[in-house]
């Protein structure tokens, strides 16, 4: 930007320069024109001498010389304002480019502390650390009062993350202990030698409901802290993160009949891991909870020049292309599926593009003409050297 700023004021400069110098030609080409016009005392004078001789005004003689002076007079007068014009337009080119020139000069002296003060936002900006402060040290000027305005809004959001923070931190606690003790409570009254078995059944139904709001909570504040930007990167390979994922989901795959196949190249990237790992099994669980009994799950990963892709496709019902956008938002299930609560909460991909966007990704959903979701995450390639 600086570097822009200071090309501007050095076009503007030179610009400024050329404009005034052929303002000032022109006016000094006007002045000697007029001061080369006749005088009226000049005009006709009561005589004239010529080779020694005087003529009068009634001689033809005088008539020839008169003649011949006002010739010159003009061709003085045409070729001084000529030279004024030529030469003045000549020295605006050379004079242009050398005010452009200290114009250039004088713009990186004024932008320096610009340019300081941009340097440091941009460490901020790449370092995600909040605590990190401009601290422009300068003239009361407005490039200090900028700094100052950026360094009180970086106050301002650090406090509002650690206030986020506090709170994710707080409501896990507080949503997540009464739903432990309600399970433990339920499963030893379930498990009681004299329970009877209507107390069993609705202890079961009672175990369901719970875990579902256990499965509701842990997807609120996952989707909460996803929504945070990532302020500790750290590089892991996003291949080992999907092997494990696979690994945990084999069962659940088993299970429910779905054939899981892996293509995994190195993935070198850097983040989150925890959240990252909740991503990749957020796009696990979604393949194989909404397919069908025999169906199939294709995961690959890899790397393309800059960014590293993770890719997770899988059979099912047929997806319409215009619910592509909406499977992102919270509590929306497709083909109406609302209250199947052994499918989710809703908040699944919602968390996948939460996390992928705190890690500047980009998460995209395509439909398969054979029915089912490809899902692709991109995220940015970090060699571990």
């Amino acid at each position: 930007m600086t570097k822009n700023l200071r090309l501007r004021f050095a076009l503007a400069c030179g610009g400024v320069f050329v404009l005034a110098g052929a303002v000032l030609v022109g006016v000094v080409a006007f002045v000697i024109r007029q001061s080369l016009e006749p005088r009226d005392g000049l005009r006709q004078p009561r005589w004239i001498r010529v080779a020694g001789a005087v003529y009068s005004p009634w001689h033809h003689e005088y008539y020839v010389a008169q003649q011949r002076v006002a010739q010159v007079r003009r061709v003085y007068q045409a070729d001084a304002v000529k030279n004024v014009l030529v030469g003045g337009g000549i020295a605006l080119v050379p004079g242009g480019g050398l005010a452009a020139l200290l114009g250039w000069r004088a713009a990186g002296w004024t932008l320096r502390p610009m340019r300081s003060v941009t340097a440091s936002a941009r460490r901020i900006a790449q370092s995600h650390d909040l605590t990190e402060r401009i601290a422009h040290d300068g003239p009361d000027d407005e490039v200090k009062e900028l700094a100052d305005i950026v360094d009180t809004v970086l106050g301002r959001l650090a406090r509002s993350f650690d206030g986020q923070r506090r709170f994710v931190a707080n409501a896990s606690h507080e949503l997540r202990t009464p739903l432990t003790i309600n399970r433990t409570l339920v499963d030893v009254a379930v498990r009681r030698a004299d329970a009877s078995e209507d107390v069993k059944r609705l202890g079961e139904s009672l175990l369901l409901v719970n875990a579902r709001h256990e499965r509701l909570i842990d997807g609120l504040l996952a989707l909460a802290e996803g929504e945070q930007k990532v302020l500790d990167r750290r590089p892991f390979d996003l291949t080992d993160v999907t092997e494990h994922v696979l690994d945990a989901a084999a069962e659940e795959a088993k299970a429910a009949q779905v054939a899981v196949h892996r293509l995994l190249d190195p993935a070198p990237t850097a983040g989150e891991p925890v959240l990252v790992e909740r991503l990749v099994q957020n796009l696990v669980e979604n393949a194989i909870r909404h397919n069908h009994p025999g169906g199939e799950v294709w995961v690959s990963t890899r790397r393309r020049a800059d960014r590293v892709e993770l890719i997770v496709a899988n059979t099912g019902l047929p997806v319409p292309p215009y619910e592509i956008e909406t499977i992102f938002e919270p509590f929306r299930r497709l083909h109406g599926d609302r209250l199947r609560s052994e499918r989710g909460s809703g908040l699944g991909l919602s968390i996948v593009r939460a996390i992928t966007d705190a890690h500047d990704g980009v998460v995209t959903a395509t439909p398969r003409e054979e029915g089912g979701l490809t899902l692709a995450v991109e995220l940015r390639c970090v060699d571990p050297f």
